[in-house]
């Protein structure tokens, strides 16, 4: 990785509110879909609760994700 930009942590650290918000709601409505077939609607303090744990590895996965294009945008052409 090079010196410049921001490092993967940060990113992540900038991202995780949106990664989490992102996943509560992907929860809820999951479980409403399985409402379908006669299972439980997630409360909104399952869904917070579930997406803030689901959302710290998919915003992580996704600052490296960034980390890389910024990386590879910064290469010299020449090489």
């Amino acid at each position: 990785m090079t010196d410049q930009g921001w490092s993967t942590r940060k990113i992540a650290v900038a991202l995780y509110p949106f990664g989490a918000g992102a996943a509560a709601v992907n929860v809820f409505f999951a479980s409403l879909i399985f409402s379908w077939v006669g299972g439980p609607v997630a409360s909104i303090t399952w869904s917070i609760g579930l997406g803030c744990v689901i959302g710290l590895p998919a915003t992580w996965y996704f600052a490296q994700h960034i980390r890389h294009l910024m990386t590879v945008a910064d290469k010299d052409p020449a090489s």
